[in-house]
């Protein structure tokens, strides 16, 4: 006759007696369980973020019609910062430049960015939802929002966006 491996076995004394799959199953929910109850103290600077709860607020005078969300730091000030960008269709921002790296990744729509120091519609490179570029420090560049867009953007604060007109 063959035994199921987590079938109860009698002992002679006629008490139950689990099996050592059923010891191991047991010892192994106490660990997880001991896991969770940890993991629900989150290590100081801890950063996350529910998308359903941002704030969002007239974004920078720079970009009007766009908002702005702040998950990070502060864009005004020195340091880290991570920002949201919700722009308009049809929002064009002309020639400009950023003293510091811009590291850009496209959440939702079309963005499409060009090179130079005049617009240039040939030179326009299209990002859709999922891409990500970097702009150089000082590089100069023009950015054209072909349907709402939402844009997050890291980089060392202060954000600062210098127009060459």
């Amino acid at each position: 006759m063959k035994q199921c491996k987590h079938a109860v076995r009698l002992h002679p004394t006629g008490a139950s007696v689990y099996h050592e799959g059923m010891k191991r199953t047991a010892l192994l929910a106490a660990a997880l369980l001991v896991v969770v109850v940890f993991a629900a103290e989150l290590p100081p600077g801890t950063i996350q973020v529910d998308a359903s709860k941002l704030v969002w607020t007239n974004g920078p005078p720079a970009l009007p019609g766009s908002k702005s969300a702040v998950l990070e730091g502060d864009p005004k000030t020195t340091g880290m910062f991570t920002m949201r960008l919700r722009m308009p269709a049809g929002t064009r921002v002309p020639p400009h430049w950023h003293p510091r790296p811009e590291r850009v990744t496209i959440l939702s729509g079309v963005v499409q960015v060009g090179f130079g120091d005049t617009w240039d519609d040939r030179a326009l490179h299209s990002f859709h939802a999922g891409d990500f570029y970097v702009n150089p420090p000082n590089s100069h560049h023009f950015v054209k929002f072909a349907e709402e867009s939402v844009i997050q953007i890291t980089g060392d604060g202060p954000w600062e966006l210098h127009p060459l007109e």
